[in-house]
């Protein structure tokens, strides 16, 4: 009886152990660019590899990354842009430090329809564009007709990024058009034949857009040093990570597997 009792604990008790594990779960939070298409495919690779983990990716942009950090609801986040000095300090104040991990290298690809033949810009004609001081393709080569500048929201990491690198920090035209994501930017853009706007690398195969030269750089991986709107890509965690969030991190940022998925997906690995 003794036999059967013992038998029986260990067998309840291997159950239970193997749904604790089926049950392992990250929630990740933050940037459209990398939570729209990157983290999800990293995330497939990882479990296909035999890491029983449910992912929970909510790509709500990259000010949503610190939100949710502060706040306990993400195991780790995601940003397309470097944490800014107020969104440390709120961690500091609650006793907390925010850990930056590379994720990856994106370059801000500036998008035309493929139609106009307006294929080269400089840095110069890309702020007056955004910023509204040019509005008529005419200004800068092309045919005749008003621009239509399609944007990022701005609870978007690219939105802020772009507004440096490519703006000089200046304010967006009040008459450019806010999108939610990488994707509807490259079909807006793709459905007006006077519309401009940008995108992560990653997001270049739509059809219907052709990317500019940025000063007579294209924005293609061999090039990601000259580029000008080049940048990292980000994952934050409060303090360094434990646990299957460390396990994920590290095998995404640094594994031969992972790089290829990052690559595959557009982006350019972290050396």
């Amino acid at each position: 009886m003794k036999l059967i009792q013992s038998t029986t604990a260990i067998i309840a008790g291997l159950a239970l152990c193997a749904t604790a594990q089926a049950q392992s779960k990250l929630v990740i939070k933050g940037s459209d660019t990398l939570g729209a298409k990157m983290v999800p495919q990293l995330a497939e690779a990882y479990k296909a590899a035999g890491n029983n983990v449910n992912f929970e990716i909510a790509a709500e942009g990259s000010s949503s990354c610190f939100t949710a950090l502060l706040d306990g609801t993400a195991d780790f986040g995601m940003s397309s842009r470097a944490v800014k000095s107020k969104e440390k300090n709120n961690f500091a104040t609650k006793g907390q430090e925010l850990v930056e991990h590379v994720a990856g290298v994106d370059m801000i690809a500036v998008i035309v329809n493929e139609a106009n033949g307006v294929k080269s810009l400089t840095k110069e004609q890309i702020e007056g564009v955004f910023t509204g001081a040019i509005t008529d393709w005419s200004e800068i080569g092309g045919k005749a007709g008003k621009i239509n500048a399609y944007t990022r929201n701005t609870a978007s990491g690219t939105y802020k990024t772009f507004q440096k690198l490519g703006m000089n920090k200046k304010d967006y035209g009040e008459n450019t058009q806010k999108m939610a994501g990488n994707t509807q930017i490259a079909d807006a853009v793709a459905n007006d034949v006077n519309g401009i706007g940008y995108v992560g690398l990653a997001y270049l195969k739509a059809e219907g857009i052709a990317p500019a030269s940025v000063n007579g750089v294209l924005p293609t991986p061999d090039k990601a040093s000259e580029y000008a709107l080049s940048r990292n890509l980000y994952y934050y965690t409060v303090g360094q990570p434990a646990g299957e969030a460390a396990k994920f991190i590290t095998w995404a940022t640094s594994s031969d597997e992972a790089a290829k998925v990052i690559n595959k997906v557009g982006f350019i690995a972290a050396k």
